[in-house]
């Protein structure tokens, strides 16, 4: 399927003012999109441009223009993106502004995990662990600065941990990816003894998974899922962060990105300073 590449005029067209009841149906729209796309289910994009147009009065082109500002403002969400619709940059906040309307209506949203959870839990062990983002392989800066933006406020990070049910799938992906590994190297008496520990005893440990190498190393494994590119951030605790520094040879962290189509993955190794930059975002607050 190929990608709509907008003109310059189009581009041009794309800043007129949108309203929000505008901007609230070309989001709605896209989520449909995306929700049919992640589930298997067939749709035509001409007919929801036809739509849209009817709508708001846009032409074809601007119409198309707006749902890839849409992919564009997706990724500082942590969510996934409509095939096609590739990023377009330099959006309104009031765009944000309407993805955030449409999650808050829908808390529960969360098309195509279960069928990715079916197609990936029978062979996680298949995963292959890419190279992790660096400052390399960074976005533009002014894209970065959008994505950035629109992760703070609206709080992509705190959204992914809260969501208990994407968190808990993550983690059993990853559980039964290492018993499967060591199976393969010939383990089987470690893969026996691999835990899911925040499952059985709780969080608090500062690590989700207690596994092996297949020399019989521990492997502590803290994982963090999302729906959303490599370079969504994510929360991760005091106590997290001091295992990581206490066991250095040992802790792992293992990120599950783009979980709701297809799981990949990469690891970090402690000094987590070296990979990411730790912001304070919550502070306890005590009488004296």
């Amino acid at each position: 399927m190929t990608s709509f590449r907008p003109s310059a005029s189009l581009a041009a067209m794309s800043t007129s003012h949108w309203s929000d009841r505008e901007n609230d149906a070309v989001v709605d729209s896209w989520f449909s999109m995306l929700g049919n796309e992640l589930s298997g289910r067939a749709y035509v994009k001409a007919e929801q441009n036809r739509k849209l147009q009817k709508v708001t009065g846009r032409s074809k082109g601007s119409v198309e223009f707006k749902l890839c500002n849409i992919s564009a403002a997706a990724k500082g969400f942590g969510l996934p993106i409509v095939t096609g619709y590739q990023p377009r940059f330099n959006f309104q906040m009031a765009l944000a502004d309407a993805i955030a309307r449409w999650l808050a209506r829908h808390p529960e949203w969360a098309p195509g995990l279960n069928r990715a959870l079916a197609a990936g839990l029978a062979e996680p062990q298949s995963l292959f662990l890419e190279v992790a983002p660096t400052l390399r392989n960074a976005p533009p800066p002014k894209e970065a600065e959008q994505l950035q933006a629109v992760a703070r406020r609206f709080d992509a990070a705190g959204r992914d941990e809260r969501n208990r049910a994407l968190g808990k799938v993550g983690e059993e992906f990853v559980f039964l990816r290492e018993q499967g590994l060591l199976r393969r190297e010939g383990r089987v008496d470690l893969a026996g003894k691999v835990r899911w520990i925040s499952r059985d005893d709780g969080d608090g440990a500062g690590f989700d998974i207690h596994s092996f190498t297949p020399e019989g190393r521990d492997r502590l494994l803290e994982v963090k899922t999302t729906n959303g590119w490599e370079r969504t951030p994510f929360h991760i605790s005091r106590n997290e962060l001091a295992v990581a520094e206490s066991r250095r040879d040992d802790w792992t962290l293992f990120r599950l990105f783009d979980f709701a189509r297809t799981p990949r993955a990469f690891e970090l190794r402690p000094p987590l300073e070296r990979h990411v930059e730790l912001t304070a975002t919550h502070f306890q607050a005590s009488f004296g």
